[in-house]
């Protein structure tokens, strides 16, 4: 019975103790720390994410060609704003679980004073459980709302009239780029108009492979868009602004799939007529060129083809390498 009530009053005594020392006026040192402490963590996340930051509100196109921060057309707008939503919450749950982590650390690091101290017992708060399972379900919920309107968007929209339609085909390793309304085909370059206020003049590409899979992705433009055998899919830009705006194939092909790039030229109004009217002119039926032509053709197939001879079939065939 003795040794019972002994040992209470020792528990007794060092929860006491605890507290005193919590609460002891005699660390006036490590009661400035604690308290400027979270602020502190606070201002060092800010500055380590500062060039983060700084590096997603650049605006310099001209060094960064494939910034996906930097949108000019209408899709890649809505995406960017949809991403600075999301990167936004994700920064700011960063902040804070880091920084109450810093400062639990910090403010509750052992200490030789509590070597046989016992620390106040906590058994579970109704107020932090509650908030811990709501706030992240309502985050979860705009997340979701917002991304929806987003996929809406984007994926729902109807062509307006002054719609260009084109049809980009794509190929081991370069792209196939028709206007089906134009009678024009060009090659790894797309010529389109830009969309002025009062005057929308957005393009719909429709997506096949030839051979394998690919992804068109001009990244200032639109997001990624797969092309797949035997199936089209759809996607569309509304570029804002004239100018050269480069992409890639975003899906590995082969061997070559590095240098499978692409080019979209966004012009004005009058330029994109001027173009258009330039590419449905016949070419000049030159014989010099004609020469040209057949010997560059006969280089190259010397150089990139081999010639495959099958007797038992009987045909002979040409591939690339």
């Amino acid at each position: 019975m003795d040794d019972q009530m002994t040992s209470q009053n020792f528990i007794s005594q060092k929860r006491e103790g605890c507290v005193k020392i919590r609460k002891s006026p005699s660390f006036p040192l490590y009661q400035r720390a604690t308290k400027g402490g979270f602020g502190s963590v606070l201002t060092a996340l800010l500055i380590l994410s500062g060039p983060a930051v700084a590096f997603a509100a650049s605006g310099d196109n001209a060094f960064t060609p494939t910034n996906i921060f930097v949108p000019f057309s209408t899709p890649a707008h809505a995406i960017y704003q949809n991403a600075s939503l999301v990167l936004t919450i994700c920064a700011a749950i960063f902040l804070v679980v880091g920084g109450l982590l810093a400062y639990s650390i910090f403010r509750f690091r052992r200490r030789p004073e509590h070597e046989n101290l016992e620390p106040p017992q906590v058994y579970g708060s109704n107020q932090i459980e509650l908030a811990w399972t709501v706030i992240p379900i309502l985050i979860v919920i705009v997340i979701t709302l917002a991304t929806t309107r987003t996929i809406y968007d984007v994926q729902g929209a109807l062509p307006p009239p002054g719609t260009v339609n084109v049809t980009v085909v794509g190929h081991q390793w370069w792209w196939e780029i028709r206007y089906p309304d134009l009678g024009i085909v060009t090659a790894n370059e797309l010529h389109v108009p830009v969309t002025e206020s009062g005057n929308r003049r957005p393009t719909f590409l429709k997506l096949e492979s030839a051979d394998v899979a690919h992804s068109f992705w001009v990244p200032q433009l639109a997001g990624k868009t797969d092309l797949i055998p035997n199936r089209r899919n759809q996607m569309w830009i509304e570029p804002t602004q004239p100018g050269t705006y480069v992409g890639n194939c975003a899906e590995y092909c082969g061997m070559q799939h590095a240098r499978m790039l692409l080019r979209v030229i966004v012009h004005t109004p009058e330029d994109f007529t001027r173009w258009v009217t330039e590419q449905k002119q016949s070419a000049v039926n030159d014989p010099q060129a004609q020469t040209g032509r057949a010997l560059l053709f006969s280089e190259l197939a010397g150089r990139y083809c081999f010639t495959a001879r099958i007797s038992s079939l009987g045909f002979t065939s040409c591939d690339r390498l």
